[in-house]
């Protein structure tokens, strides 16, 4: 089983003390989005966890306890923009902050086991084409020797997340034009080193040099943990998504990020009121079991997908 940490929130962030006494109690609950009185209870052993994917923007509160992970096989995906706070609000200075976890973090880690991404690619009259190449070169160039892949990805925005975009003044891009800033992400990534990918787009730009990636990696997983996988693309994410199936352990609208253009935490009243319900020792994220109310526990069926063969060289951390 491939843990993911989360598309739904920024555990690293702000509930790493939870995902960590997860750890230790060897199991976690997570509740249906789509059913809210049905909850798994799912084990999360060494035995049957093959890999974490983490998710993050920030993971500066992981960095002092990832000895508590090391029974594990992991990977990080971090997101760094060029976006101020009109857009990100709840990040810490990218400069001072997010740019120096980013490096410590590979420094401990392994640069293999670091993904940059630089995405959403939203444009607006501050946000230009011009102003994200800039800002991508920067970033670029600080994390040159602590990365080897990017991933971008244009902005999609859904009904949940237009109000919340509203005042900032997205404005939509054409192909060609973003063909054209793709191949400009592309000479700057080169000329840095990296392999760049795109994240669920719709949109083939193999041709300016952007492959679609997997950020559920099966590739990069079979060689972190030396092993051939069993298993098939994530049937529960849309087309356009490459990713290897996975077991999500987020909870939707608990980020205190503020990210405007999140799909995933697109109403900060929820935000503020799941998050303020947030107990480290809880199993379950950001909430209680009410069994009274209907709420129903059921185990998962979980197994590792390991192949019995080793068949590759692990990667050294």
């Amino acid at each position: 089983m491939i843990l993911s940490v989360s598309r739904r929130t920024d555990i690293p962030n702000y509930y790493s003390d939870w995902f960590l006494g997860r750890i230790r109690e060897g199991f976690l609950y997570v509740r249906n989005p789509m059913n809210a009185h049905q909850i798994s209870r799912i084990d999360i052993s060494p035995e049957v966890v093959d890999c974490i994917v983490f998710w993050t923007k920030n993971p500066v509160a992981m960095l002092g306890r990832l000895d508590e992970l090391s029974d594990y096989n992991y990977y990080f995906q971090f997101s760094l923009t060029g976006y101020g706070k009109d857009v990100e609000p709840g990040l810490p200075d990218k400069n001072e902050i997010l740019i120096p976890a980013f490096r410590e973090l590979a420094s401990r880690i392994g640069k293999q086991r670091m993904v940059w991404r630089y995405d959403p690619i939203l444009i607006n009259d501050k946000y230009t084409a011009e102003y994200h190449v800039r800002a991508f070169g920067k970033i670029a160039e600080a994390l040159s020797d602590c990365t080897e892949r990017v991933v971008i990805s244009f902005v999609d925005l859904y009904e949940k997340t237009k109000k919340n975009t509203a005042d900032l003044g997205i404005r939509d891009i054409g192909p060609e034009e973003l063909r054209e800033i793709a191949g400009e992400l592309v000479l700057i990534a080169r000329r840095h080193g990296l392999e760049i990918e795109s994240c669920a787009e719709a949109i083939d730009l193999e041709d300016v040099g952007v492959r679609h990636g997997h950020c559920i990696d099966r590739e990069l997983i079979e060689k972190i943990i030396g092993c051939s996988l069993r298993g098939s693309k994530d049937k529960n994410q849309r087309p356009e998504c490459g990713c290897f199936e996975s077991v999500e352990v987020g909870t939707y609208n608990t980020c205190r990020n503020g990210c405007r253009y999140c799909y995933a935490n697109y109403n900060m009243e929820q935000v503020a009121g799941r998050s303020g319900m947030y107990d480290p020792g809880s199993p379950i994220l950001c909430g209680v079991v009410d069994e009274a109310a209907g709420d129903k526990v059921t185990e998962r069926k979980v197994a590792s997908l390991k192949e019995a063969q080793i068949s590759m060289p692990i990667l050294s951390r």
